[in-house]
């Protein structure tokens, strides 16, 4: 593994080339650290964290002052892998307010922001992009959209929404995102999408054609309680460390093991 810090550049040029891009969340400076030593290629302080960390029913309470601070956690921990921030609901309503929340959590340290949807939110993404801030999508889905989704539901097995999704992914890379989440969507879908578009896409619960994988930290290691999603394999079990599991992740998201078909979405 370099100690060279993981750009945008070096991720995008993976794409095709391998290795697959190996991503998780964290919240705190001690699994990043963890983390940056097994190798990790991509960090994610997630708006998640408001299920994972405080225990809510989703992720629509935290608030953009919560993001900063788990950043800077984070970024105190580790300095090699990308770090990614959430941009959580109500915080991108326009161009103009999005700017102002993004730029508060690159000056807490993160590299690149990550905000959900299409539709209105392609002119933001354009917008952000031209000011020096970097993005990655998310598609699928998304969850700041849970109620009008009616709960955590696999999205775009209907020809009609995969076309759209198809479209709002296109649109997303030509308004200049440099990487797309793809979540809890079909993994034929998503292996279309990921060979149509130019940019990286990054996988949850959508099958083994993504560019790479993503997998909420406390997820991976078996530490959330309740139900378990179809696509969350706990790599702690049957390891002797935190870092092997995470380790072990890695590999497995690089030599394509995971996901396996079990683990996706038809």
């Amino acid at each position: 593994m370099s100690d060279a810090a993981v750009t945008i550049d070096a991720l995008i040029a993976r794409k095709g080339a391998g290795p697959r891009i190996a991503a998780m969340t964290a919240y705190d400076a001690s699994l990043a650290a963890i983390a940056e030593a097994a190798g990790i290629d991509l960090l994610l302080v997630g708006d998640s964290l408001g299920m994972v960390v405080q225990g809510a029913p989703n992720t629509l309470a935290v608030t953009v002052d919560e993001i900063v601070y788990h950043v800077r956690c984070v970024a105190r921990g580790a300095t090699r892998p990308l770090l990614v921030a959430d941009l959580p609901f109500g915080s991108y309503p326009d161009a103009t307010v999005a700017f102002g929340n993004a730029a508060s959590l690159v000056r807490a340290g993160a590299a690149m922001i990550k905000l959900e949807g299409a539709g209105h939110v392609t002119s933001i993404v354009e917008y952000l992009v031209a000011r020096e801030v970097p993005v990655c999508a998310h598609l699928g889905l998304t969850p700041q959209s849970v109620h009008r989704f009616g709960g955590f539901r696999v999205q775009a097995r209907e020809e009609a929404a995969a076309a759209k999704l198809r479209a709002d992914a296109a649109a997303l890379a030509a308004a200049g995102a440099s990487l797309l989440v793809l979540e809890c969507v079909p993994a034929d879908l998503a292996r279309a999408v990921s060979a149509a578009v130019p940019i990286p896409t990054i996988g949850i619960g959508a099958g083994p054609g993504c560019d790479g994988q993503i997998l909420v930290g406390q997820d991976l290691l078996g530490i959330t309680r309740g139900k378990r999603p179809r696509f969350v394999r706990d790599f702690l079990a049957g390891h002797g460390s935190v870092e092997s599991a995470i380790a072990a992740y890695i590999a497995a998201v690089q030599d394509g093991s995971f996901p396996s078909a079990a683990e996706s979405y038809a």
